[in-house]
């Protein structure tokens, strides 16, 4: 099977310190990936990386069957490649609806120009129905974003990523702050886009991560110590020596 995207041995150094050394890892199409590791294990780094936030120094990004590479890409090409991002922290327009974050969101993939003579359409009704009935906003579009609780508003700006159609989403520590009830439904959400798109989650929470049930990559001073199932790493002594500490 062909992956969606290959990052083949990346190095990037920061005053000296290697953030990512050697890094090499790969997501096929439609596939959901956990990565874990311990703070400045070099997660954040990664995926910067990936959306071109941060250049490496060495090593290749390799994107779709076509292995285009997106090191010489904006973060504004990557996001029209397909590829999105959503940080722990939301960030979504709070003094407006959750209707008009999502028209906005959908906007987006418009021209400047007729985003100006933008009208309310038939097709861009059905379309943000669709994606408010996926993050469970259905009951919810006429409210303000701020009105929203932490894990609705984790919803929304997943939705909002949604809009633009990405092929692989790229999700920042979801279950942090959420509810027992919102993490649920979080876990529902994730599973059920992975049937149709890529999702890689960096997530600290590993009951979190069990219920996802997908394979795990465990990064450690920028480079994999191990991958499998979560049963699997959690079972590798150097896991346990480096992040679980037991």
């Amino acid at each position: 099977m062909s992956n969606l995207l290959y990052v083949d041995n990346i190095s990037v150094s920061f005053d000296g310190f290697k953030a990512i050394n050697c890094l090499s890892f790969e997501i096929g199409f439609a596939e959901m990936r956990a990565i874990i590791g311990p703070n400045g294990a070099g997660k954040t780094t990664f995926m910067d990386i990936v959306t071109g936030k941060t250049r490496p120094d060495s090593g290749a990004v390799r994107w779709g069957d076509a292995g285009s590479s997106l090191l010489r890409k904006s973060e504004a090409q990557i996001a029209q490649l397909g590829i999105g991002r959503k940080f722990q922290k939301p960030t979504t327009f709070e003094t407006q609806s959750v209707y008009d974050n999502l028209l906005m969101a959908l906007s987006n993939k418009r021209s400047p120009f007729s985003v100006l003579t933008y009208a309310r359409n038939k097709v861009d009704e059905a379309q943000i129905s669709q994606i408010a009935s996926q993050i469970n906003l259905q009951e919810s579009l006429s409210r303000l974003a701020g009105e929203l609780s932490h894990g609705q508003k984790q919803w929304l700006e997943i939705g909002m990523l949604l809009a633009q159609d990405p092929q692989l989403l790229l999700v920042d520590e979801p279950a942090a702050g959420m509810t027992a009830p919102e993490r649920a439904v979080t876990v529902t959400l994730l599973k059920e886009l992975a049937r149709t798109r890529s999702v890689i989650v960096v997530e600290h929470d590993m009951e979190f991560i069990r219920q996802l049930e997908c394979r795990v990559t465990v990064l450690h001073e920028g480079a994999v110590l191990a991958e499998g199932s979560l049963d699997f790493v959690t079972r590798n002594q150097d896991v346990i020596d480096v992040y679980l500490g037991r």
